[in-house]
């Protein structure tokens, strides 16, 4: 007879939340919608700021000013502000597997095309564009908070936030890579930053496809099989009780100087060691990059 201290545990695989998080399991619908999530946020957060290390580049090749450099950083992260409002309420209705996939269809396409801009109007309606991708944030939370019970939750949450938010240090590191490689192929500089963008915005089509694929609303199932037509009043969204809550104001103060933090320092980094301390690109983007990288 085996040992018990030995013994293989056997996941409780079912349509509650998980208990537990089994970080190297892909065997129950909770574990494969988490890790789809935080690799599709990583992805997120790669595409969201994959422009950042690329500026001193596209700068030059648009001749933008200080002011309008500045201007685009503001617009790469104001678009998120208004789109997680949405974004939420459509969690909430439409769920988050459908939500998540639109979004990061919708998404592909600013990231694809902004190699079309050329002057600075262009680029700042294209930066605006892809800040929407910020929202995916509230997805991943809603979701791997729906997957995970109370006892593990905060675990869980922070496991895919921490993993997600490990790209914008990625992108920082690994785009100025990217560049100079189609540059040693004979394209010049102000093709390759162009060119450089159909890795994130293909990264973003792919997890649009995994999220439809493997991920479900619910450890239930989607929200179009069920019938949540009887949920009490108390379990219904109220958007005056969130409004009026002191304690959502105290988070939303807390979070907005943690995270407008990191995604400024994401943004800016890059242009900053190269203004200030005369490295080149790449080594710029490796310096940002360690930042990113402390997520882990």
């Amino acid at each position: 007879m085996k040992n018990a201290n030995t013994a293989k545990r056997v996941l409780n695989v079912n349509d509650q939340p998980l208990d537990e998080l089994p970080i190297f399991s892909l065997d129950s619908v909770q574990m494969r919608t988490f890790h789809t999530t935080w690799l599709t946020f990583f992805a997120c957060f790669f595409g969201w700021f994959g422009l950042a290390p690329l500026m001193p580049t596209i700068r030059e090749d648009l001749g933008l000013t200080k002011a309008q450099v500045g201007n685009t950083l503001i617009a790469a992260v104001s678009a998120t502000i208004i789109a997680r409002l949405f974004i939420g309420r459509l969690c909430d209705t439409w769920g988050p597997r459908k939500t998540y996939t639109a979004l990061l269809t919708l998404c592909s396409i600013p990231v694809f095309l902004v190699g079309l801009a050329n002057s600075y109007e262009s680029f700042l309606l294209f930066r605006l564009a892809i800040g929407v991708i910020g929202a995916s944030f509230v997805i991943t939370q809603y979701h791997t908070s729906v997957m995970f019970a109370p006892n593990i939750k905060g675990t869980a949450n922070a496991v895919a936030g921490g993993w997600g938010n490990l790209g914008g240090g990625v992108t920082n590191i690994v785009m100025p890579l990217v560049f100079a490689w189609i540059v040693s192929m004979g394209y010049g500089k102000h093709d390759a930053w162009r060119l450089a963008m159909v890795l994130p915005g293909s990264l973003l089509l792919i997890c649009a496809f995994l999220y439809y694929r493997f991920t479900k609303d619910s450890p239930s199932g989607n929200y179009e099989d069920l019938d949540r037509s009887n949920l009490s009043a108390k379990d219904k969204p109220n958007w005056r009780e969130v409004v009026v809550d002191w304690r959502v104001w105290a988070l939303a103060v807390a979070y907005s100087i943690c995270f407008g933090m990191e995604i400024t320092f994401d943004n800016v980094a890059s242009l900053h060691f190269v203004d200030t301390f005369k490295v080149d690109q790449k080594m710029a983007g490796l310096l940002a990059g360690t930042f990113g990288l402390m997520n882990v």
